[in-house]
């Protein structure tokens, strides 16, 4: 099981040819081109992307991307001493191709490693890179031995990344990259192997085959209830064959036992917050 030391990921440098890279206001690097191609980075514990939540050592971590456009995504950790972890592509996943609009879970269900909060304590960011192209990071990274599931970048430190990066872009045009992150926070706790329930105010599922909700909450959004009921189907042994946004919809289909699936369909009323979630099982 391979530990993945978490912590800060400082801001990113990411240029091309023509266009210089720009410092946002929240200390992100972006690409200042406009382009019809985003990226979205989130961790299971916050759908929304935008807060910072908690994970004890021990903790298990699963980090989910979606591209508005088909694109080639590259997931990167730097941690509080200026080491980058390579998240994606890695030894197991390789190139992380994505279809338009698709979530896509690392690891997923069935894959051969965890992720497993380890090292110092601190608040860290995941940085997701989106190109519409393969990108070359034979000169930004690297497997130290064959056993490795992550490669190590050779650069350390938000300056090091930044120019790094910068270079991998230049042969990419403009409008054809963008970024986006992700921040939580490691303490120093040791996890607890409780599970955590599903939180209200959302519906339990029952698991009848046939089961559909309507509810309003304040306090979420169309991210979080997909997360939540997409994981607790995850929790009775489905695993994530597809899933795809189109609007403020949200539909997945999963894989069960003895040849068994699931369909899993959540509505969000315009950007109201009424919610409609259906799952339909077929053995």
């Amino acid at each position: 099981m391979k530990k993945l030391l978490m912590a800060t990921i400082p801001a990113l440098l990411i240029g091309s040819v023509s266009a210089a890279p720009k410092l946002s206001a929240q200390s992100i690097i972006v690409n200042p081109v406009q382009s019809d191609l985003t990226v979205r980075v989130w961790t299971d514990r916050d759908p929304s992307g935008n807060g910072t939540p908690a994970y004890n050592r021990g903790d298990k971590i699963q980090l989910y991307v979606t591209p508005s456009r088909d694109a080639y995504v590259y997931l990167f950790n730097v941690d509080p001493s200026g080491q980058i972890i390579q998240i994606l592509p890695n030894r197991f996943s390789g190139a992380a191709f994505i279809k338009a609009n698709t979530v896509q879970a690392f690891p997923g269900t069935n894959a051969k490693f965890t992720f497993d909060i380890a090292g110092q304590n601190g608040v860290n960011k995941v940085l997701a890179l989106a190109s519409r192209t393969p990108l070359n990071l034979s000169q930004l990274s690297s497997f130290k031995s064959a056993q490795d599931t992550f490669a190590t970048v050779t650069v350390r430190g938000q300056e090091g990344l930044a120019q790094a990066l910068s270079i991998v872009v230049t042969p990419v045009q403009d409008n054809a990259w963008v970024t986006d992150t992700a921040q939580y926070a490691v303490n120093g706790r040791v996890a607890q192997p409780a599970p955590a329930p599903l939180p209200a105010p959302l519906p339990a599922w029952t698991t009848q085959n046939n089961w559909n909700s309507t509810f309003t909450s304040n306090t979420e959004n169309l991210d979080s209830v997909y997360t939540r009921y997409s994981n607790e189907l995850q929790s009775q042994g489905y695993r994530l064959i597809r899933s795809e946004r189109r609007g403020n919809h949200f539909t997945a289909q999963f894989q069960g036992r003895s040849r068994s699936t699931a369909e899993l369909s959540v509505k969000q009323e315009g950007r109201s917050g009424r919610f409609e979630v259906k799952i339909t099982r077929r053995n």
